[in-house]
């Protein structure tokens, strides 16, 4: 699969992930998929989120998790992809580390 194919893939998925986890999620905490890594075997991919509040992201990833068997269904019923590969859901540590220097930053 040429790279660019690869990167529309990961961008596709991650958008109806994102609707997925939106209609799913009951509101009380804020969840955005704010990247994705698919693996070149196309076997797993990994949504990275952000929780707002920080004070619910066990119960968030412990939400996605649970999810992650409907969650792939609906990839597979809203996309034309074959193989929908194995799902899993991490908190972007990353994101965490920017708004933090965001938080120095404005002091």
């Amino acid at each position: 699969m040429s790279k660019q194919r690869h990167t529309i893939l990961t961008q596709h998925l991650q958008e109806l992930a994102a609707t997925f986890v939106n209609t799913q999620s009951n509101k009380t905490s804020l969840i955005t998929i704010t990247n994705t890594e698919l693996a070149h075997s196309l076997d797993k991919i990994i949504f990275y989120v952000s929780v707002f509040p920080e004070t619910a992201e066990g119960p968030a990833i412990g939400f996605l998790m649970r999810k992650r068997g409907e969650c792939k269904k609906y990839l597979r019923e809203k996309s034309n992809i074959n193989h929908i590969p194995h799902v899993e859901f991490m908190i972007d540590e990353g994101e965490k580390s920017r708004r933090r220097v965001d938080e120095l930053l404005s002091e």
